[in-house]
């Protein structure tokens, strides 16, 4: 290895260990590079200090977008010194400035004027964040438990974070003199941002269907081709294509003219003008020869680039599908899903032969008594497995008498009615239902029954005595090289299966991972699980924010591809000990996730590097298990190697994490809880009429 790399690779192994001996958020600044968290004007969810990872708050619930019949985007005509100030503010800030890319015209129209006296209160700490500010005029305190952190002035923007999902305030800023802001709610920007990328996407799309060796491809594979291009602009007159050299990307123009010259005689001579919808650079990866003109902007141009490897690797089912390829012959990343995003439980699957479809017990809910610790302060007490922002999981035993029921435990998950509809997350609390009891998959909690009553909705679930994986990472710090493989290969075999049925997971982190009594990892809560086609694209934005994938925050529209992204930092997480974009704000994180650059620890295994950073490919179309190879793409990557995929699947490997399982009661593997005793208020609206 090169001196110079080594010693890099050194510092950052130094750095990592120093990092991990620092004291909690508050006491010191954030991670390496940072600045003391003294304050950032914005939301945060709140924070809960871990070994080597700060959890802002559990996973951020999505919120369903207001139609076009029950709401209509503010558009507020501005001066030019107004829509200046709006515009530089905005690209003054990093994190703006990468989530709103051309998008500064309905953005700038979007923002209202607000206007608040001396000693007013724009945002107050503790409080629901919903809109963004910037500073038109006056002067503004920044304010956090009595003590002053800053003072804002014109062209300052504060509270970034409530455009994105709902966070609380975490200080006080209050109007020292006359006060005018222009203000941007969450509903606003997240409409305008994502009727732009669909229709961005829909024009992109439209256009590539008319290009000629493209014209046998299926909806889901031109998706997938422009999943792995990356949006470029060139300077007027800046060469784009030299004729002569390797031929390495295809081009699709989406504004701006392109001059297509050619040498002739030792002449340069005009051929053509491209412009919006045109497209260049194909003939030449087609026949795999050089360029035979060049290609020079004539004003500022944006275009769609394709690389070489992207482009051939689709060129292929263009022939094969015009022949007639059936989808059983076809990669398993671009097969079609059930009509109805989801298989009956029947259908066969690859992790489905160590788990035979059973049919649910015949359990009522007064068959089933808590389950109370033995010994310790909580002596007496139910047994609460976890807790959420919508309920909580109890351990439970069954009292039935029927052959196989008497005595069994398992884990009653209990859903507040009330926070439920308050969120508006019955349609998500629904597909949970619909996704478990359909799901056959020995990497996959099984749901057993559910029940409701007048202030509850319930899914019993099988009881993993091997408790969360993330308390188990708590503790070690971070995982060796095989139990990490060993947890991400179970982790495989759940995506698969979810795949495979047209579902998508959306949240996978250590949190969401429960060891059984033998050491397998099982996927647990399917809150955020959602049907999706090939080739189609959902737009909520949720997820756990070190988790989230860049296109979840641009608001482009994502899909099964930001379950391999969450994989690869789930990966990192597990050997490393953090995320691989981690800091003490949000909103740094969220920065980080978007230049998707990120570094290892000398520690970290070449293959594990690799792994990772196949991954986590900022676009979704060139990530491992999203590209031709789907999900086998990753089976086979070397740092599987010691992995036997079947016996896996049949559940005949000896777990490495036995190591990390305590012997003892039932519940010795869980951190211990108080059970709430708030009474939630009642709910007759219905819509839980199936469980």
């Amino acid at each position: 290895m090169d001196l110079r790399l080594r010693e890099m690779r050194l510092q950052e192994e130094r750095a990592f260990l120093e990092s991990m001996a620092r004291p909690p958020a508050g006491e010191a600044g954030g991670d390496e590079g940072d600045p003391p968290n003294e304050w950032s004007p914005e939301e945060q969810p709140p924070m809960e200090e871990t070994s080597g990872r700060r959890s802002w708050g559990g996973a951020i619930v999505p919120e369903p977008l207001l139609t076009d019949e029950d709401w209509q985007v503010p558009c507020v005509p501005k001066s030019p010194r107004d829509a200046s100030l709006i515009l530089e503010a905005v690209k003054r800030n990093q994190f703006l400035r990468c989530l709103g890319e051309g998008q500064d015209q309905p953005l700038v129209e979007s923002f209202t004027p607000q206007e608040f006296l001396p000693g007013q209160n724009v945002v107050a700490e503790g409080d629901d964040g919903s809109a963004m500010y910037i500073v038109a005029e006056g002067e503004l305190r920044v304010t956090q438990k009595g003590r002053q952190l800053r003072t804002l002035l014109p062209g300052d923007v504060f509270g970034e974070l409530a455009v994105l999902y709902n966070c609380r305030r975490t200080a006080t800023v209050t109007a020292v003199t006359l006060v005018q802001l222009w203000a941007i709610d969450r509903q606003a920007y997240r409409t305008i941002i994502t009727q732009n990328a669909k229709r961005k996407r829909a024009q992109v799309l439209a256009g590539l269907r008319g290009v000629k060796p493209l014209q046998g491809l299926s909806d889901a594979a031109l998706s997938q081709l422009l999943d792995s291009a990356e949006e470029r602009t060139f300077a007027p007159g800046e060469l784009i294509i030299q004729e002569g050299d390797e031929a390495r990307t295809f081009y699709y123009i989406l504004c701006g003219q392109v001059d297509v010259t050619m040498n002739v005689e030792g002449q340069e001579k005009h051929i053509r003008i491209l412009k919006g919808g045109d497209h260049f650079g194909e003939l030449s990866l087609i026949r795999n020869i050089r360029r035979t003109a060049s290609c020079r902007a004539l004003e500022e141009v944006t275009c769609i680039a394709v690389s070489k490897e992207d482009f051939q690797e689709l060129s292929p089912l263009c022939v094969h599908e015009a022949e007639g390829t059936t989808q059983e012959t076809l990669p398993d990343s671009r097969r079609g899903s059930p009509p109805d995003g989801l298989a009956s439980p029947s259908s066969p699957s690859p992790s489905s032969g160590a788990f035979p479809p059973l049919p649910p017990p015949p359990l009522r809910l007064q068959d089933l008594q808590p389950v109370h610790y033995q010994e310790g302060e909580r002596q007496g007490q139910p047994v609460v497995l976890g807790t959420g922002g919508f309920g909580s999981v109890e351990l439970v035993r069954s009292v039935c008498t029927e052959e196989g029921l008497a005595e069994r435990l398992f884990a009653l998950k209990r859903l507040r009615k009330d926070h439920v509809v308050q969120k508006r997350q019955q349609e998500h609390v629904l597909m949970e239902k619909r996704v478990l009891l359909q799901s056959r998959c020995p990497f996959i909690v099984r749901l057993f029954a559910t029940f409701r009553d007048s202030r509850h909705v319930y899914l019993l679930l099988e009881f993993c005595q091997g408790g969360e994986l993330w308390a188990k990472l708590r503790e070690a710090r971070c995982f060796s090289e095989p139990v990490a493989v060993f947890c991400s290969a179970c982790v495989v075999e759940a995506l698969d299966y979810l795949h495979s049925q047209g579902i998508v997971y959306r949240d996978l982190k250590p949190e969401n991972l429960m060891l059984d009594d033998k050491g397998y990892v099982k996927l647990v809560d399917f809150g955020f699980a959602k049907a999706l086609k090939r080739g189609e694209k959902t737009y909520s934005f949720c997820g756990t924010p070190e988790y989230l994938a860049p296109e979840i925050l641009r608001h482009e529209g994502h899909d099964f591809s930001v379950d391999f992204w969450t994989l690869g930092v789930l990966v990192f997480e597990m050997l490393v000990g953090r995320p691989p974009f981690h800091s003490a704000e949000p909103q740094k994180i969220y920065s980080k996730i978007m230049d998707g650059v990120f570094s290892f620890p000398a520690f970290v295994s070449e293959a594990a590097c690799s792994l990772v950073a196949k991954l986590c490919r900022r676009r979704p179309g060139q990530r491992l298990g999203n590209t031709s190879s789907g999900i086998r793409g990753i089976r086979k990557h070397r740092w599987f190697s010691s992995i036997s995929w079947k016996k896996l699947a049949l559940r005949q490997l000896e777990a490495p994490t036995t190591v990390l399982l305590k012997q003892g009661s039932p519940y010795v593997n869980f951190k211990r809880f108080s059970i709430s005793r708030q009474v939630p208020e009642e709910d007759f609206s219905g819509w839980d009429q199936d469980f």
